[in-house]
């Protein structure tokens, strides 16, 4: 558990090293239109896929559920990863945190309140894809485009038999309790409803979209959408 904390917090260091390089701070304009892009998805809906399709296509890096999520669970690295942001911007987290909290009457929590300043510090420097953890409630609605993958139950049974080689009982399992985990932790964490579309900018049945298809609209819709201004 060591190693993988010390990689993930070497990655991180990486990370803020070629936003510095890539995004220099008196680049004012260079920065209004990068898009922050977050990815919530049904299980089986190849959303990863999609996620990884569209950073390559617009020269984005995907943070994954799983690296949010142990980031956040790590102060130390939290900490170094909020180093690299000025008062003015700290301040700004702390604030907009502040104001979820009351505006969903949310309780507080010491885990959401690391994975809230990591989601809203990694956004704040741009050019990123966000897979999961509920990003989509977190991130100011006017600087981000939510995107949510779905696709009917039979694809996605389908979907998930061919990645895991598991026979059809045991894929309906793993499905319907990722599910569950997923709504459970949205529900909670920030008293919304997952499935509700009025949640997101875009949603994507994969069902009828492959996912190059899939990674064209999202391209297309934030094409459509004039950019997204993440000041």
């Amino acid at each position: 558990m060591k190693t993988k904390s010390r990689s993930i917090g070497q990655m991180i260091q990486e990370q803020v090293h070629k936003w510095e390089r890539v995004q220099p701070e008196d680049s004012q304009e260079k920065d209004a239109h990068i898009p922050v892009i977050t990815i919530a998805r049904e299980p089986g809906t190849r959303g990863s896929l999609v996620a990884e399709g569209i950073a390559q296509r617009l020269g984005l890096d995907v943070f994954h559920r799983k690296i949010i999520e142990q980031v956040a669970e790590s102060s130390e690295i939290s900490a170094s990863l909020l180093e690299t942001m000025d008062e003015k911007r700290l301040s700004f987290l702390d604030h907009w945190i502040s104001a979820i909290v009351n505006e969903r009457h949310l309780w507080p929590d010491e885990f959401l309140e690391h994975l809230m300043k990591v989601i809203l510090a990694v956004a704040e420097k741009g050019r990123v894809v966000i897979v999961g953890r509920g990003a989509n409630f977190i991130l100011p609605p006017e600087g981000s485009f939510r995107v949510r993958i779905v696709a009917p139950l039979e694809v996605r049974i389908q979907n998930v038999m061919s990645k895991y080689d598991v026979p059809l009982k045991e894929a309906k399992r793993r499905i319907r309790r990722t599910e569950l985990d997923r709504r459970a932790f949205v529900r909670k964490h920030f008293h919304a409803d997952i499935d509700d579309p009025v949640n997101y900018d875009l949603v994507i049945n994969t069902g009828s979209l492959s996912v190059d298809g899939a990674v064209g609209a999202v391209v297309g819709g934030i094409s459509g959408n004039g950019g997204i201004n993440i000041s």
